[in-house]
């Protein structure tokens, strides 16, 4: 890949340091020199340690619990409006908070909301993120957000597997829209499983709507958090004659017994990205790199160039964003 110009440059938090030296690896650029003193009391302090007077900086940090992910990154934001950065775009892999998104009961917070209000004051003039809980969470920002879509990494993976009688399916209600968008890419049917709820991570009961005996079925949602709705899904998908089942899930949150609850379940892969980092290694567990997503996408955003040009699914082949 081309150099990149040098009026731009590259750093990341704590967080995603990972993911961003593979994204600048794929950038054509270094990262920049950055650093965090740490307190005795856990207090910390960014610093940019070279100039970045009129450059264009991109800050690469996922804002996953704990909160100083987000904290880190709204500092490392300030310290380059400070440092007369031209332009700060936020690049954030995995959007946390993004299930607080509306009031769903009395005196709750919209903190999907609250947190486009903090990035935008301490000074973000853009904020590049992926697969958003929500996609309306965009309107919560009154500065750009460039909304990428993992799945120009999972089809082409998907496809790859030459599954003979493949059919998706939505864990649940709200993932609908996304697996539609999935099958009408892969022209292949959908089921649902219809799952409720009477308390938060765990799921009361689940039907299946629709036919899947005989079929190699995959589970497609935009985040893994304790993987008990996936492996509910699995076993009866399982129990209603599936062959195999996949999930694919951008976003591998895994807390709690998750990484237990998968190896333990019908589940036979879980397919992730990598905008979070995998604590435990597991058979079924495949992770796939978003770091070519991103950087190509950073690259759009420097030439002025379409982003949404990134999420042909052809030229995902042709750039081969899911290796």
């Amino acid at each position: 890949m081309e150099k990149a110009s040098n009026n731009v440059k590259l750093f990341t938090c704590r967080g995603s340091r990972y993911l961003s030296e593979k994204i600048a690896e794929d950038f054509g650029e270094p990262l920049g020199d950055a650093s965090c003193a740490l307190f005795s009391d856990g207090e910390f302090q960014t610093s940019i340690n070279e100039s970045v007077r009129g450059t264009d900086i991109f800050i690469i940090q996922s804002t996953n619990p704990p909160q100083d992910n987000l904290m880190e990154l709204c500092l490392m934001i300030d310290a380059a409006k400070r440092a007369s950065a031209h332009k700060v775009v936020a690049v954030i892999p995995y959007y946390g908070l993004a299930r607080q998104d509306r009031k769903d009961k009395p005196r709750v917070p919209i903190a999907a909301k609250m947190v486009a209000d903090i990035l935008t004051a301490v000074g973000a003039d853009r904020v590049m993120t992926m697969d958003l809980h929500a996609p309306q969470i965009q309107g919560f920002f009154n500065i750009p957000v460039d909304h990428l879509d993992a799945s120009v990494i999972f089809i082409p993976y998907i496809q790859s597997l030459k599954l003979p009688n493949l059919k998706l399916a939505a864990p649940d209600v709200g993932a609908t829209k996304r697996v539609r968008f999935f099958a009408q890419a892969m022209n292949v049917e959908m089921v649902i499983c219809d799952k409720e709820r009477k308390i938060a991570n765990e799921v009361a009961s689940m039907t299946v709507i629709g036919d899947v005996s005989g079929y190699d079925v995959v589970l497609i949602d935009d985040l893994c958090d304790t993987a008990n709705t996936l492996c509910k899904a699995a076993q009866l998908l399982k129990e209603k004659g599936a062959r195999s089942v996949r999930a694919v899930c951008t976003h591998p949150v895994l807390s709690g017994k998750a990484y237990e609850n998968i190896d333990n379940s019908e589940l036979d892969e879980l397919v992730v990205t990598d905008t979070l980092p995998i604590q435990y290694k597991s058979n079924k567990i495949k992770v796939l790199s978003s770091s070519k997503l991103f950087a190509n996408a950073i690259r759009n955003v420097i030439d002025h160039n379409s982003i949404s040009s990134l999420f042909s699914i052809e030229k995902a082949f042709q750039q081969k964003l899911n290796v």
